[in-house]
């Protein structure tokens, strides 16, 4: 892909620690419990549920929305400081709210980095947005965001730092970019009593070069270093290993020759437990290969791409997809079948991103609404319909 093509608008996680092994007690020092009576308790087993959604890509009329909702709600305050709230972003994520907080687990695909303190703001080619998307990719209810992407590196190093300084800020983790080289290694945190590995992938940084000596500051898509990183958090002691991929070709609804050898060869490793993908800016295939489920690409989620000659109406298309997943007692993995919820972005209506489903059902949306969230519906189920609820 050329940076032309790509992303076109219209006219710092802290790194979670590393789970250290429970320190444990002799059972010979326990009084009154012996290795027989350990034995005897049943161990029980642990679920986790994930959210999972793509690419949020913030161009510039979005960013001008964010603006107005800032002023209205400055109004409303009657703060007498226009810059109290500056962007306020969360009415655009406010119908998802619900399902992304439901989640154990909700992860998001942070496309664009955030403008360094001093530096303008820009959009396409060269990506720089307000810091306050994180907030409100928080307040929603998500709880990390992959972030390497062929937009990465669009504000140097910089732009790193400072996405990496507003998602910790608004209370985020992150995969995919590094403050310190340490940022960029598998590290494992714990939800729900699971312990999971969080890893982040990109194509290419659309022709830009990371300097020589930070070529740690994210990840490219290598199935060796992928299943290195893979193999080190399992040593680490994960028993899961969660891979975001940042690929695929723009516009297109089916997964390439690319991403479906590397799907193959990673999940055919044994080490990964699933692939969450994004990039082409529409929905693509799911798919089951060697027990695992590859989501090759969940759409945009938020963004204001121009749904004319030069890209599709299903570029404002998504899905959520939820999943569960259970640990047995004898510490398999067993992850059942996923759901997606379709979205669409409402650019009429402030850049809402609507529940396609959810809306559809509630007589209070108007049917003029109602009738493209349909057409929306139908162009999404050509491609995912048989992961829709029941």
């Amino acid at each position: 892909m050329t940076v032309a093509s790509a992303c076109a608008p219209s006219s710092g996680a802290a790194p979670s620690p590393e789970t250290q092994a429970p320190t444990s007690t002799p059972i010979s020092n326990v009084t009154g419990v012996t290795a027989t009576s350990i034995a005897a308790i049943p161990e029980t087993s642990r679920h986790l549920s994930l959210a999972l959604t793509g690419d949020v890509l913030t161009h510039t009329p979005i960013i001008n929305q964010a603006r107005r909702n800032a002023l209205l709600l400055n109004g409303a305050s009657g703060s007498e400081s226009p810059t109290e709230y500056q962007y306020v972003f969360d009415p655009m994520f406010a119908r998802i709210a619900k399902l992304i907080s439901s989640a154990d687990l909700a992860i998001c695909h942070l496309e664009t980095p955030i403008a360094p303190a001093g530096e303008a703001l820009s959009t396409f080619p060269f990506f720089g947005v307000p810091p306050q998307i994180t907030d409100a990719i928080a307040n929603s209810g998500f709880d990390r965001c992959s972030t390497a992407s062929n937009h990465t590196y669009d504000r140097g190093t910089r732009g790193i730092d400072a996405t990496i300084s507003a998602l910790t800020a608004s209370g985020l983790e992150q995969s995919g970019m590094a403050h310190v080289p340490s940022d960029i290694e598998p590290k494992v945190i714990a939800i729900n009593g699971v312990k999971l590995t969080h890893l982040s992938y990109t194509f290419s940084y659309n022709g830009l070069n990371l300097p020589d000596d930070q070529q740690w500051r994210s990840a490219v898509i290598d199935p060796e270093r992928i299943l290195r990183d893979a193999k080190k958090a399992r040593e680490l002691g994960a028993e899961v290993v969660i891979v975001s991929m940042h690929w695929g070709t723009e516009k297109d609804s089916h997964a390439n020759s690319m991403q479906t050898k590397i799907a193959e060869r990673l999940t055919a490793s044994g080490l990964i437990d699933m692939i969450v993908g994004h990039h082409a800016h529409v929905v693509q295939p799911i798919a089951q290969l060697n027990g695992v489920w590859v989501f090759y690409g969940l759409g945009n989620i938020l963004s204001n791409l121009p749904t004319d000659e030069r890209w599709p109406a299903n570029s404002q298309d998504a899905v959520i997809a939820t999943i569960s997943m259970t640990i047995t007692s004898s510490g398999k993995v067993v992850v059942d079948r996923p759901v997606v919820h379709p979205t669409w972005v409402d650019k009429d209506h402030g850049w809402v991103i609507r529940p396609v489903l959810e809306d559809l059902a509630d007589p209070n949306v108007a049917p003029g609404t109602k009738a493209v969230l349909k057409i929306s519906l139908a162009r999404t189920a050509k491609v995912l319909g048989d992961y829709f609820p029941k």
